[in-house]
């Protein structure tokens, strides 16, 4: 006898019932993860159109005290001594000697990348949904307008003071022009993103201080000069989150208003009500006449 090697109807109908059954299950899963990454570009989406394209009327002011205006100013003053004091001098060549001994930092210039690393982070982070203070435009701005004032400032000063590099290669070497923007960037990442978590300034301003200890190791710089370097950084940023919001509120209507009543002017004034009172003759009687302009 020959059996067959067919199951059974009833089987047959089981297996392809516990098939389709596995089959909407998995495709409702797909189904639902598919919703979900969709509803996740939708919203990054969303985000970057609201980030990238909304420019409001009035941006918010630096939101410092006068002291945090010292740090820098004293760290350009460290700096500048150095062409004038000699103990200060002999702390740079003091420091030269010690990385002589201790040259742990790897040949390759990494620096490079980290002076622009806080910019490109506050930038991610944005694009992953943490904002800051200022939207796209006008973060930009500030930042570009800081880029500018450290540039001129560090370029301005290196043809004026023809410092020698430790290396010798030319005689740029003060301020450092990598620490400068290393720190300009790490007080952006700050400004921006400081008042959501501390821990963001701190990773700004580590890869700013990297910046400049790699930037002596490799004898480019003196100690003084990525001091220097650091402060105008620092100023420059805060200089441009201070001197931006009055250019950009200028140049708006609600920017304007905004700017007048913070003075005290009251724009929306209603107009007075002129009034006159004269002395009037009519058939020889003297009287008094007044009017009233509604």
């Amino acid at each position: 006898m020959v059996k067959s090697i067919f199951l059974p109807v009833r089987y047959k109908i089981l297996t392809i019932s516990i098939m389709s059954l596995l089959a909407t299950v998995l495709s409702c899963q797909c189904f639902a993860q598919q919703l979900n990454d969709t509803t996740k570009r939708i919203k990054v989406i969303d985000t970057l159109k609201k980030d990238l394209f909304t420019a409001p009327d009035t941006v918010r002011h630096l939101h410092s005290k006068l002291w945090t205006l010292l740090p820098p100013s004293i760290m350009i003053a460290y700096g500048t001594s150095s062409f004038y004091f000699h103990p200060v001098r002999r702390i740079d060549k003091s420091i030269y000697n010690e990385t002589l001994k201790h040259d742990w930092v790897p040949n390759s210039h990494m620096e490079d990348y980290f002076q622009f690393a806080p910019v490109i982070l506050t930038y991610g982070l944005n694009l992953a949904g943490i904002h800051g203070k200022n939207t796209f435009v006008d973060r930009s701005m500030t930042y570009l307008l800081a880029q500018g004032m450290t540039e001129l400032t560090v370029f301005s000063l290196k043809k004026a003071t023809h410092r020698a590099r430790p290396n010798g290669s030319n005689s740029y070497s003060f301020p450092s022009g990598h620490t400068a923007n290393a720190f300009a960037g790490a007080e952006f990442m700050a400004q921006e993103l400081g008042e959501k978590s501390p821990f963001y300034s701190a990773i700004g301003y580590a890869f700013a201080a990297t910046t400049g200890v790699f930037r002596i190791y490799h004898k480019d710089h003196w100690f003084s000069d990525v001091v220097a370097g650091a402060g105008f950084g620092i100023l420059s940023t805060k200089g441009a989150y201070l001197l931006y919001p009055v250019i950009r509120n200028s140049l708006t209507p609600k920017g304007r208003e905004k700017e007048r009543s913070s003075t005290g002017i009251d724009i929306k004034q209603k107009p007075k009500k002129e009034k006159i009172l004269l002395p009037s003759f009519n058939d020889g009687t003297i009287g008094l006449q007044f009017a009233m302009q509604l």
